[in-house]
């Protein structure tokens, strides 16, 4: 029961994190000390009355926020805390991703990634600082994911589409098409850099990380399969950090539903039995290399 109670508490966390509120702004809605907030995030036992007055104030329904049936979150910050929080006690990770995992990506690319975010925000925003001041949340976010897994070596299995990977390579990294002619180019040339450090992972199979390629397009939906002891845990989302990233738009899902668990690892592995792994996968991602590159030299 009180590993329920802690999983209630870290989607408070997660919700409140995704409306940039901290915990005197929970702490003056509900009367209480801004240390009692920080209880009730750690999974401190609280009346229910408590909780629907939480829900409401955040925007999120209270079967959510109880993790009955499924979670939704339509706002990006929010959703990355949630993996971050379920990475945290996952003794595997398995997943779709278009092209890649991001825990897979180099360094650099979450330098790129920033400008790619930026260039993709409208020029009709209007509200530009506050924009800005997002991706940079998400983006220390997403970096302490990157380095909490690394930190606990966290096994990776990642199904890898050969069409996702060749559209990266053609577009480049980048945030809209309407870049000038000289930056695409600089930008194709670094998503080569990070498929050719992804061939070297594949020749290389470095322990706990195994990478399948699909020749082909593996299933659209994105999604992460977060293997843990008490409850596994599936998270489908819209939010995209590859070729003209998204996270300003959609509704992403977490579920710890058996059912679904089951036929999404069933879906993976039905992929994973006919992608190529190693030496194989990786000759798989030089033919595109080379291919792309003859269409930009």
């Amino acid at each position: 029961m009180s590993a329920q109670f802690e999983e209630i508490g870290k989607r408070l966390r997660a919700h409140r994190i995704g409306k940039n509120l901290n915990a005197d702004d929970i702490a003056a809605h509900l009367g209480i000390s801004r240390a009692a907030v920080y209880r009730l995030e750690k999974g401190e036992i609280v009346k229910v009355q408590i909780l629907e007055s939480i829900a409401r104030f955040l925007d999120v329904s209270l079967p959510s926020l109880l993790g009955v049936g499924v979670e939704y979150y339509s706002n990006a910050l929010s959703f990355f805390e949630r993996m971050r929080q379920l990475e945290e006690k996952s003794h595997y990770l398995l997943g779709n991703f278009s092209p890649v995992s991001s825990l897979l990506l180099s360094p650099d690319y979450m330098d790129y990634l920033r400008l790619m975010l930026v260039e993709a925000i409208s020029e009709t925003e209007r509200d530009r600082p506050a924009a800005l001041h997002a991706i940079d949340n998400i983006l220390d976010l997403l970096n302490e994911r990157r380095r909490s897994a690394t930190r606990r070596n966290v096994p990776i299995v990642s199904i890898v589409g050969s069409q996702d990977i060749e559209r990266f390579l053609l577009l480049g990294l980048v945030g809209r098409l309407d870049l000038p002619r000289e930056v695409q180019a600089e930008r194709r040339a670094a998503a080569r850099l990070e498929i050719e450090r992804l061939c070297t992972t594949l020749e290389r199979q470095p322990i706990g990380t195994q990478i399948g390629i699909i020749d082909g397009q593996p299933p659209s939906q994105t999604f992460q399969i977060y293997e843990r002891d008490a409850d596994s845990a599936v998270t489908l989302s819209p939010y995209r950090l590859g070729d003209q990233p998204n996270i300003s738009s959609g509704i992403a899902i977490v579920t710890t539903a058996p059912e679904a668990v089951h036929h999404f690892r069933d879906t993976l592995e039905a992929q994973w039995a006919v992608a190529k792994k190693g030496p194989d996968g990786a000759a798989i991602l030089r033919r595109i290399i080379e291919r792309t590159a003859a269409t930009f030299p």
